[in-house]
């Protein structure tokens, strides 16, 4: 294989675990420098967690909410382009209409070009008896499309947090040939330690894809703490980087000609009986 062919079957990805603070233009700076970071280290592909530039909280989300553009939106480009890569800032909570907001999927490439800005699909709507009730549909509208991408490496489909339950939408993004799927979120200190990283695991493994999740630092004063542990599991279900629950940015090489010997040693992909059953998206987008 030739240097450059083998280039392009690996890239490094970046996760950003956030410390997120009250401030937002303190949020936007230090999500700026940890980008430069990470492409310093040479990653290609930077992602940001859920809720990158505000507190975690349906009460937050509309004394933060932005319109489109907006200073989040303009940081994200700006960045994306002097960094060269492929940024993801997901679940910036963004004023679409007046009185309606959204929680949408910000992707911005390289030459600062924004892509569409798909919504979060499921949202986070629990009630945990004496541990904790908690309902995004309050204060947000959920969206009706799926989030994915070209780079030059592979494909990449994106969910917000709660849309990693969802077995389906990661098995119709690799049916649309996607190698890499990416969860900003942000799990509690009850949801975290219980199934974090079992789902992550469970979705690379069902799909033979790699799975990445950027959580927001854990800050233990703020109403709603974030779990963290940010990381990377590979098509073999092994877990290949992960965090703490301190600001860090987890780094992975994302090996695709790994991902194809995997799928060639455990051929799932030919192997379903699409004659006795199947998951398809019933719209495309």
């Amino acid at each position: 294989m030739s240097t450059l062919a083998k280039a392009m079957t690996a890239f490094r990805l970046a996760l950003v675990q956030l410390r997120v603070s009250t401030t937002k233009t303190d949020n936007l700076n230090r999500a700026c420098g940890l980008i430069k970071e990470a492409a310093g280290q040479g990653a290609k592909v930077v992602t940001l967690p859920e809720c990158f530039n505000s507190p975690y909280g349906t009460g937050y989300f509309p004394q933060y909410a932005e319109p489109i553009p907006g200073d989040s939106t303009k940081m994200l480009s700006e960045a994306a382009k002097e960094n060269g890569v492929y940024l993801i800032g997901v679940s910036t909570e963004l004023q679409r209409d007046p009185g309606q907001l959204i929680s949408p999927c910000v992707v911005s490439t390289p030459p600062g070009i924004f892509l569409p800005f798909p919504q979060q699909i499921h949202l986070f709507d629990i009630d945990v008896p004496g541990k904790i009730r908690f309902q995004e549909s309050e204060t947000l509208s959920p969206g009706s499309s799926f989030s994915v991408f070209e780079t030059p490496f592979c494909k990449i489909g994106v969910g917000i947090c709660y849309d990693m339950r969802f077995a389906e939408l990661a098995q119709i993004y690799t049916q649309k040939g996607c190698h890499l799927l990416v969860y900003p979120g942000a799990f509690n200190m009850t949801t975290g330690p219980a199934h974090w990283e079992l789902l992550q695991r469970g979705r690379a493994v069902d799909n033979q894809v790699y799975v990445a999740t950027a959580s927001p630092a854990r800050d233990e004063k703020a109403p709603y703490i974030a779990w963290g542990h940010s990381s990377v599991v590979s098509p073999w279900g092994e877990v290949v980087a992960k965090a703490g629950a301190d600001e860090t940015i987890v780094y992975a090489d994302i090996d695709l000609q790994y991902l194809a010997e995997v799928r060639q040693q455990i051929p799932i992909h030919a192997q379903r009986r699409h004659d006795l059953y199947k998951v398809s998206a019933l719209q495309d987008g």
